[in-house]
């Protein structure tokens, strides 16, 4: 075989979109279709569950939320992942059309032991990102770009993001995602994770109090 064609195969590998594998997610909020991905840039398990026709020329409701098993299985107040999450079920099921995409990667990519690692520096009195810095890890490990490649599978080209997050805007427009507008995301503040709100807004730029 020619190293003509070896490219050509390369080329047609890398426009091929993933295939998606999905079926029905009714929950308290109403009936989703969650989406996972055969294939992935990082080879993780990532999945999408959305609500209504993604294909009308109009922009999607998303929220990309990286998981967090302690916030979002077991309400950990130490964070405002859990009810970040359940707002967005909400609003979807409410408006009838949305998706959420749920990136594997927990702890802000550095894993669930080294999540708990990081919690027990926080007890000793560190903030969320001396403590990741401190085990080794940049302050946030996550990347964006698979939430986009899904995406690109389901057909989405212009969202409305729900994040606090400015690096997640930049990440899908960096990824030609037209996002036409960020929505707050206002949710779960306790006394337990004041602290941990205070460093994501001075020292990673995240929007709070608007």
């Amino acid at each position: 075989m020619s190293g003509i064609d070896n490219v050509d195969k390369l080329k047609t590998a890398v426009m091929k979109k993933p295939k998606t594998i999905c079926a029905k997610l009714p929950t308290k909020w109403g009936e989703f279709t969650i989406h996972a991905l055969e294939s992935s840039t990082d080879d993780k398990e990532h999945v999408a569950i959305a609500m209504g026709d993604l294909s009308l020329d109009e922009p999607v409701l998303l929220r990309v939320h990286s998981e967090c098993l302690t916030g979002d299985a077991f309400s950990s107040l130490r964070c405002d992942c859990g009810p970040q999450l359940e707002a967005a079920m909400k609003k979807i099921a409410k408006l009838g059309r949305g998706m959420i995409i749920y990136l594997r990667q927990e702890g802000r990519g550095i894993g669930l032991v080294n999540k708990i690692k990081a919690y027990a520096l926080q007890d000793e009195g560190q903030d969320t990102v001396e403590a990741n810095i401190n085990l080794g890890f940049k302050a946030d490990q996550r990347t964006f770009e698979v939430a986009a490649e899904i995406l690109d599978a389901l057909g989405v080209s212009q969202v409305k993001l729900m994040t606090n997050n400015p690096r997640k805007v930049a990440a899908l427009q960096a990824a030609n995602i037209n996002v036409i507008e960020r929505v707050s995301m206002q949710y779960g503040k306790n006394p337990h994770n004041e602290d941990y709100l205070s460093t994501k807004h001075g020292k990673l730029g995240h929007f709070f109090d608007e």
